[in-house]
């Protein structure tokens, strides 16, 4: 008889742990509380426009590549995928807007242009990137951390001294190191916000994640984030794993050390071999398991960085907007500040929190399935200090909170100026909005965060925990919360990790294809 598995939660992290398991030879249920799947990449529609109400940016192709082959497929069989042309337009304070282009030639060139010797310093900084995220693939991402041979073969003994430096060096200073204008240090350390944090509190071995935008390239799946989970989903139960929505976990039920099952608010217990959850790492700790069989207790989370919060603006425009490329971003020229309201405000203070350096995505301009004829959307995500006191959304509750509302007004303000869309308050023909406290109730984030914990020094690599329960022994965590990090590739490479330690696979790298053989269960 196959080992039965639960996995909590069916947002990223979960269906491609689903996926993986049931590959693997495991029966797996799936156990999401709300009555849809995708969890925070989830998707909502209002008066014919389609709304994502998370993940917009689709970077780091090579990890989905890597999960669809490992499921048997391909990422051309299951997504539609466009490439943006600029990947995104900046619109800085006090600035014309700038087009920032894919490919290392052409962003080469805008930088030279913008500042003499730019460009060759972009040159050997890309070089860097890569190979930085090359080492991170080979060593850090895929891993669990359960041993140390990996980070002491030979190969690895050139690399320590860059590996220290990149560690202990924040990444806003490694780029003013390189480059002067304000423009250029923003377009290459706006990516720690991607990483929940700030790019004075992020260590410089992140300045990888210029190798996703400039070199990569910034792409677009059709149907937005939640063709990717559905395309998650499908696979998972082509592969025989059962999900079931409306399942809302309230305890995972153990027996000495050994997790049993889990219990849901119906009062109905599931047992199984396995437990994993890609609920919130803090949710699972400190409501699912009582205090003697916590791994990580609130005094653990106590003294760290919970990371971003968010105001999400989802608005329906009659009319175009030429304005604006698909992936928009305005940086106010000092955004210190922005950074001290998101993250350094005191807890009383918090409710004022929120950053005028903001994310506006139009994803009518690639995918008219999002919007009626004659119509744009628009989605627009302002950092805030994570912090449920700051409220609601209306999107869930009918009316949101002042707090939030004052947030949107200014953000619709502010794009009107900055992007020169001066009427843009009055053709706004659908607006919804969703607060810190929306993600807290939704989906048990910790503290209202919309992301996972920031990437600072000391919540990256094994510095951010285990996958894998100290107390019970077949209690294992995937998704944002948990290692490698944030974003839905990370998620993807979480449920691998996990795979790898019902394997018994202390390798650093990824899984190789051939070791996963298809079932197909389901059919």
């Amino acid at each position: 008889m196959s080992k039965t598995v639960i996995v909590i939660g069916a947002g990223a992290a979960g269906l491609a742990t689903a996926g993986l398991l049931a590959r693997d030879g495991y029966d797996v249920t799936v156990c999401e509380r709300l009555d849809t799947i995708g969890g925070r990449a989830g998707e909502e529609t209002v008066d014919g426009f389609r709304f994502d109400t998370g993940p917009s940016w689709y970077l780091m192709p090579d990890a989905f590549d890597h999960f669809f082959e490992l499921m048997g497929t391909s990422t051309a069989a299951e997504l539609d995928l466009v490439d943006l042309t600029p990947a995104y337009r900046l619109f800085p304070e006090h600035h014309a807007p700038l087009d920032v282009p894919s490919g290392r030639g052409a962003a080469e060139a805008l930088f030279e242009s913008i500042e003499p010797g730019a460009g060759a310093a972009l040159a050997d900084y890309l070089d860097s990137a890569a190979d930085t995220y090359d080492m991170a693939v080979e060593r850090f991402l895929y891993t669990n951390f359960d041993s140390v041979k990996p980070f002491v073969d030979k190969r690895m003994l050139p690399r320590y001294a860059d590996l220290a430096k990149f560690l202990t060096m924040p990444l806003d200073r490694f780029v003013a190191e390189r480059f002067a204008d304000t423009r250029l240090r923003q377009m290459l350390t706006y990516p720690a916000v991607f990483l929940s944090s700030r790019p004075s509190r992020t260590p410089s071995m992140y300045h990888l994640m210029s190798h996703t935008d400039l070199t990569q390239g910034v792409q677009y799946p059709q149907g937005g984030f939640a063709a990717v989970m559905d395309a998650l989903h499908r696979l998972a139960v082509a592969n025989g794993a059962q999900i079931r929505c409306g399942a809302d976990v309230t305890a995972i039920t153990y027996y000495g050390s050994v997790a049993t099952g889990v219990r849901l608010s119906s009062g109905e217990e599931l047992r199984a071999d396995v437990v994993v959850s890609c609920a919130d790492l803090h949710f699972t700790e400190t409501r699912l398991l009582p205090k003697s069989k916590r791994t990580y207790d609130e005094s653990y989370f106590a003294p760290r960085d919970p990371g971003l919060g968010t105001v999400l603006v989802m608005l329906g425009v009659e009319g175009g907007l030429p304005q604006l490329e698909h992936h928009n971003l305005l940086f106010s020229e000092d955004w210190e500040d922005d950074f001290d309201a998101v993250f350094n405000a005191p807890a009383a203070a918090r409710p004022l929190g929120a950053s005028r350096s903001i994310y506006v995505s139009k994803p009518s301009a690639t995918d008219t399935s999002t919007a009626p004829a004659g119509h744009e959307n628009l989605f627009v995500l302002v950092p805030v200090a994570a912090a449920e006191s700051l409220g609601h959304g209306d999107m869930y509750r009918g009316a949101g909170s002042e707090a939030v509302e004052r947030i949107a007004d200014a953000a619709v303000a502010q794009i009107g100026e900055w992007c020169g869309i001066d009427d843009l308050a009055e053709r706004i023909v659908v607006r919804r909005t969703l607060g810190p406290a929306d993600f807290a109730e939704r989906y048990h984030a910790w503290s209202g965060g919309s992301i996972g914990p920031a990437h600072t020094l000391r919540q990256s690599a094994f510095l951010r925990g285990s996958n894998r329960s100290r107390k019970l022994k077949n209690l294992y965590y995937a998704g944002a919360t948990t290692v490698p990090g944030v974003g839905v590739p990370m998620c993807l490479i979480s449920a691998e990790n996990v795979l790898k330690r019902l394997r018994g696979d202390r390798s650093p790298g990824p899984v190789p294809p051939v070791g996963l053989e298809p079932t197909l269960r389901g059919f």
